[in-house]
Parts: structure tokens; C-alpha cells; sequence
């Protein structure tokens, strides 16, 4: 099964900039989309112009217009949707959607999240805290069920210095505190989840999957690896491959992330 994450940065947009069709070549499986910033018809219509006609959507959209959107694609029937992460507050803030999928292997929960931003010393950076509570806890769940599952999305944390570039320079920023951090340190410890783009790629530095559009951060790849399949440990141990979508220029680029492609061996045909 290959598994595509790739925060859209507003799917009209990526389309527009040939995003859509790029990702629909990339023979996907399930594609988790953050950032949508659409309704579920402007979803349809960017999707179904671009290769993913047909396929099963299921997506979230924020109550305030324009912002935020997450959804999960696949070209199977979805056997569950679910668009709550726990707390009621985050009810409508389109940064959850879960969907169960039938394999050969047994049922794959996937997920697709936009985790906050958040702004060091602010209530910003206490709700993204939150979500983050929110999301062990979700963890924590599948782990004692012994279940295969997979988050993926935009999780604004660099994990480790190895995950962005001016390491150095972030440390009191959002995206690298170290309470941030921490979350990471607890899921990947034990061993119950994996980085599985870390785990089948090796050390860093990077490869990284977000860069500003300003300045030469792009030309210099002075960028930030916040981007993530994270997966039970018994779907991490079914993965084989694993890419970043890195354009070849600045100018190539339908996004200010790159998509982040794994390979499961679940017991369908993967497309190499």
C-alpha cells in the first residue's frame, strides 16, 4: 500500500500550480492532504479534474472558511470515518479526519492532522500543547489495542536537530522547544511508534519537507522536516520504502511542503 502525506497549502491552488496532478502520477494508494482550505464540492472538483475521480474522500473542513482542512483519499471503500481527536474544543477545527481501511494484513486506521503552528508564550502555543495531549492520548489507545495504524500530516515539530536546519536558532521558537520535542521522545522510545521516514531513510540532515517561500530558504534547502508518517509498531514493521517529493527547483514547486511517500507491503500489489 503506498501511503502519500502532502500538505496542500490550499488544494485549489496546488492544483493550479499542477500539484494535483503530480501527486494523482505518484501511484498512491491513500493520500492524506492537510491544509485543503476548501469546501467538500471544491475538494471534488480539484480531485476529480486531476486523476482521483472515483476515489473515496473523506475530509473535515474548519469553521472558519479558508483555513486549516484535512482529508483522507483512497481509491478503497472506507470502512469508518472520524473526524474527532478527543476534545470537544478542537470539534470543527478541521485538523482530524481517520479513516479504517480493509487490507490483506487486517484493518489500517490512517490518519491525516494538521497539528497548530503555535507561538512560544502565547495561548497559541497552549492550544497546539493540547492537541498534542490530545493525540498521545489517541496513541496511547491504538497501542494497548495492538493496532495497525498510521498518523500522518503536517506536525509542526522538528523532532531532532538533524530535522531542520538553524537548530541552533529555533530553540525558543515554536516547532523546536523541547516541550514540544518531548512528545516525540515518548512515542518513539519504547518503540511503540515509529518515524518511519527516519527509520528507512537513516540520519539526517533532513531530508527536509518544509521550506519558506521567502528569501533562498528553497536554493539553500535551509529547511525543516515536519512532515511525518508515524505508525503503530505493527504497521511500521510492514515498511519498506520511503521518499521525500523534493522539486527539482523553486519554481517547480505546488507547495511550501514536499509530499512524504511510504511503502507498505500489506499484501497488495505496490507500485514502484
Amino acid at each position: 500500500m503506498r501511503l502519500i502525506t502532502a500538505n496542500v497549502n490550499g488544494i485549489r491552488a496546488a492544483a493550479r500550480r499542477g500539484g494535483v496532478a503530480w501527486l494523482a502520477e505518484q501511484g498512491a494508494d491513500v493520500l492524506c492532504l492537510q491544509e485543503v482550505r476548501a469546501d467538500d464540492d471544491q475538494l471534488a472538483e480539484a480531485l476529480d479534474a486531476d486523476g482521483f475521480a472515483g476515489w473515496h474522500v473523506a475530509h473535515t473542513e474548519a469553521a472558519a472558511k479558508g483555513r486549516a482542512g484535512v482529508a483522507v483519499v483512497s481509491r478503497d471503500p472506507h470502512l469508518r470515518v472520524g473526524t474527532s481527536v478527543g476534545p470537544e474544543e478542537f470539534d470543527g477545527a478541521g485538523r482530524w479526519v481517520e479513516v479504517d481501511l480493509a487490507t490483506p494484513a487486517g484493518t489500517v486506521t490512517v490518519v491525516s492532522t494538521y497539528v497548530h503552528t503555535g507561538e512560544a508564550g502565547t495561548p497559541r502555543q497552549e492550544e497546539k500543547l493540547r492537541f498534542l495531549d490530545a493525540v498521545d492520548a489517541r496513541l496511547r489507545r491504538w497501542t494497548a489495542d495492538g493496532a495497525l495504524a498510521v498518523v500522518t500530516g503536517d506536525l509542526n515539530v522538528a523532532h531532532a536537530e538533524h530535522d531542520l536546519k538553524n537548530w541552533k536558532g529555533n530553540l525558543k521558537k515554536s516547532g523546536f522547544l523541547a516541550v514540544e520535542r518531548a512528545y516525540f521522545d515518548r512515542w518513539f522510545t519504547d518503540g511503540e511508534w515509529a518515524d518511519v521516514h527516519r527509520s528507512l531513510h537513516g540520519p539526517g540532515p533532513g531530508p527536509y519537507t518544509w521550506w519558506s517561500w521567502r528569501g533562498k530558504a528553497f536554493d539553500n534547502d535551509a529547511g525543516w522536516r515536519i512532515d511525518y508518517q508515524l505508525a503503530s509498531r505493527p504497521l511500521a514493521d510492514r515498511a519498506v520504502r520511503a521518499s521525500v517529493g523534493r522539486a527539482a527547483a523553486y519554481d517547480q514547486r505546488w507547495s511550501d511542503h514536499a509530499a512524504v511517500t511510504v511503502d507498505y507491503d500489506l499484501g497488495f500489489d505496490v507500485t514502484v
